[in-house]
């Protein structure tokens, strides 16, 4: 995020590659509506928003390129729950969408909610990996990671 840039200069900094402008509004547009919050303070800087709106934006941006694969590291860290739950949402519809995401995040319930496929990793090796599905019914993993 560039914190001195409004919330709209990042959003196009994100659509840089894009050379259609119809192409780009449209991204924009879409990105806004995911973010409704984000709309709301369009012409603000980017460095006043709150850090869920930080987030919120840094996501929006890596969007407005409309990638094939989205890489994200602990998107959900220090966030409120009711942003957590927003942010996890749009992940939801980006995947549905057919898109792929690489996710690194400490909330293991909220990330193999969302997740094919998981690997839990414990000082830098890999504890366990599978379908998502099998590791959230993990008894292993229920009482390790996720409070029994």
């Amino acid at each position: 995020m560039f914190p001195a840039f409004s919330v709209k200069e990042n959003l196009e900094v994100g659509a840089y590659a894009l050379k259609d402008r119809a192409v780009k509004k449209q991204a924009l547009d879409q990105v806004l509506a995911e973010f409704p919050r984000l709309q709301e303070r369009i012409q603000q800087p980017a460095g006043t928003l709150s850090g869920g709106e930080q987030q919120m934006l840094t996501i929006g941006r890596a969007l407005m390129s409309n990638p094939s694969i989205l890489m994200l590291d602990e998107p959900s860290l220090g966030l409120a729950p009711r942003i957590v739950v927003t942010i996890f949402k749009i992940l939801a519809r980006f995947k549905e969408m057919g898109r792929t995401i690489l996710l690194v995040e400490q909330n293991a319930r909220a990330a193999l909610t969302l997740a094919s496929r998981g690997y839990i990793l414990e000082t830098g090796s890999i504890e366990l990996e599978g379908r998502a599905e099998d590791l959230l019914h993990n008894d292993e993993l229920k009482v390790k990671y996720l409070g029994g």
